[in-house]
C-alpha cells in the first residue's frame, strides 16, 4: 500500500461514499478507480493524504467490509 497526496488526485476522478457513510457519522470513506489501482480518502479531508491499493489488494480487501 502506498500513501498518494492529494496533488496526484485529478479532477477527472470520480469518487464514490460508502453506503455505511452518513452525513452526520464521523466514519466516512470514499474510493476512485484510477488506471493504477484504487484510491481511498476520508471525505471529511478530501485534499488530505490518499490509500493507493492495487485492484487485486481492493478485491483483497472488499470481502472483509
Amino acid at each position: 500500500m502506498i500513501r498518494k497526496p492529494a496533488r496526484e488526485d485529478g479532477p477527472a476522478l470520480e469518487w464514490i461514499k460508502s453506503s455505511y457513510s452518513t452525513p452526520d457519522g464521523p466514519d466516512c470513506v470514499e474510493a476512485a478507480a484510477t488506471p493504477d489501482g484504487i484510491l481511498v480518502r476520508d471525505s471529511k479531508n478530501p485534499e488530505g493524504p490518499r490509500l493507493a491499493l492495487t485492484t487485486t489488494a481492493w478485491a483483497a480487501f472488499l470481502p472483509s467490509v
